[in-house]
Order: structure tokens, then sequence, then C-alpha cells
């Protein structure tokens, strides 16, 4: 059953980007109360998503006081406090939730991802990142270095002293598509068995000889959060939007998915050795 009191998409969105404003200016939440003549814990309900409506005049004076000009950027954050009561949805407001999925990866305790195509961006070498980046040939260099940036930055959830556990099914085909080029794919293997060794990251390999299995419907991520009241999401990216799921029915299919591709996939030990013996073929 669904748990009533856990933020939708939306509402964890907006309470996401008011915090990093907030925190942008150095004050604490009882510091901008007080400034704007509300209760603190008003403040800390709507950054933490459990205020259930943002009303318009209440987010106008946070957007005010944290001087958040964009006539577009305060319309979609508008939008999200409008319909922070409907759960899973197609997100299409480009200047707000562009970096929706880093925020979501850093609140997360458990991370489950299935790539069918590439190494997943959390495991990514930065040559491996602007590889994949420059195979869009109308982004320019500046955007492209942005880009890679940007991913090596999410990656550091991975070295916090309480960092989330991933669990990350790759099929072959993400092993063996050369990225750039064969010295490229060779270090980001290499970069995958040390990823492998650490204790909050399991790697499973999906080989060709599987043959069918039950995520052949495409890559996914599945997250799950340390607050018990806080649902599991599911994201899949396509491309011209990303998908969150949120239903508990819609999680539990993705989890299913999950758990009988990871069935089919090699154990962790067997995987470290298949992606040494394609380190190898490299090599040669």
């Amino acid at each position: 059953m669904q748990q009533p009191h856990s933020p939708s998409i939306r509402r964890r969105r907006l309470s996401a980007r008011l915090r990093s404003y907030r925190e942008a200016t150095g004050k604490t939440t009882g510091q901008v109360a007080s400034d704007l003549g509300w209760q603190q814990t008003k403040v800390s309900r709507i950054e933490t998503g459990m205020k259930k409506t943002v009303q318009p005049d209440e987010l106008d004076a946070l957007l005010d006081f944290y001087d958040e000009k964009s006539p577009d950027v305060r319309a979609e954050l508008h939008e999200c406090a409008r319909m922070a009561k409907q759960r899973g949805w197609w997100s299409r407001y480009r200047n707000v939730l562009v970096e929706a999925l880093p925020d979501f990866e850093t609140e997360a305790s458990v991370i489950r991802a299935y790539e069918c195509q590439v190494v997943p961006g959390l495991l990514q070498t930065a040559e491996y990142a602007e590889a994949i980046f420059r195979a869009n040939l109308v982004r320019s260099d500046e955007e492209i270095q942005e880009r890679v940036a940007a991913r090596l930055k999410r990656q550091e959830i991975l070295n916090r002293v309480d960092p989330p556990t991933c669990w990350v099914i790759l099929d072959e085909a993400a092993l063996r598509r050369t990225i750039g080029s064969r010295d490229v794919m060779r270090v980001q293997l290499r970069h995958l068995t040390h990823m492998a060794a650490r204790h909050n990251v399991n790697i499973y390999v999906l080989p060709y000889s599987a043959g069918a299995h039950p995520a052949t419907v495409g890559s996914f991520v599945i997250m799950d959060f340390p607050n018990p009241l806080e649902t599991s999401i599911g994201y899949v990216e396509t491309p011209t939007s990303s998908v969150y799921a949120e239903e508990a029915d819609e999680v539990a299919e993705l989890n299913s998915i999950f758990g009988g591709a990871q069935g089919s996939s090699l154990s962790p030990a067997q995987s470290l050795e298949f992606i040494t013996d394609i380190i190898k073929t490299l090599e040669e």
C-alpha cells in the first residue's frame, strides 16, 4: 500500500530546489523563517516535502526572498506546487528538473540500475562520459565539458562516509560496445573492476548466453530511501523525456524485472572475471 505521507516527485523536486536556494544564502531555516515572519517549522516542512500544499503566496515569498527572477523557473515551480498531489508523471520541466535525478540519488540509500547499452553514469570515467556526449554531434565543446563535470560531480555520493548501496546489472552489450576507443574502453572496464571492489557496489553481468530475460524492455533505475515514509522511485529515460514512476504497482513491476534480470546474470565474482577477460582482449 502506498504510504500516505510520502512526498510526490513534484513536491520532492520543489523542496530540493527551495532548500538549495536557502543553502546558497548560508542561512538556516530558522533565520529564513524569522526574516519572513514565519514559524521555523513551516520552512522546514516545506523543505522536507512534509507540507502537503505550498500556497502560491508562500512560494512567491520564498522566491522573492531568494531573488529567483526567472519567469520560466518561477512558473515551473508554481506548476510543481499546484500538481504536487499527483503521482507518476512525465518530466518536461527543463529549467527545474534537469538535476532531479542527481537530487534523488543523493537522498537514496539504495540504487538499483539495469543498463543495456552503456555503463551507468555513476560508474563512468571522464573519457567514457565525454565520448558518449560527443555522440550528440550538435553539442559544443563547452557544453560537453560541463556535462562531464556534472556527471563526475554526481559520482561523489559513492565516496561519502555512508554511501548508497548500488546494485548494477550490465548487459554484455554495454561492455562490448566500443565507446570512444579501445583505450577508453579498457580504462573504463578497469574502473568497473575497481568499483566492484567497494563494499557498497555490486556489479552483475547479464551475458548474451542468458538469452531472453525480463529486462528486455530497456534500461531503468530504482531508488530506495532511508525514511520508511519515502516510497521508492523508478526512473526511465527516453530520447525526449524522463519517466518517474511512483505508484506502488509500477515500482513493484520494476523490482520484479530487476530481480528476474539479476537471476539471469552472472554472480559478482563471475562478472568480475568476465569483465577482466574483456579487458585482456582490449590489451592484445
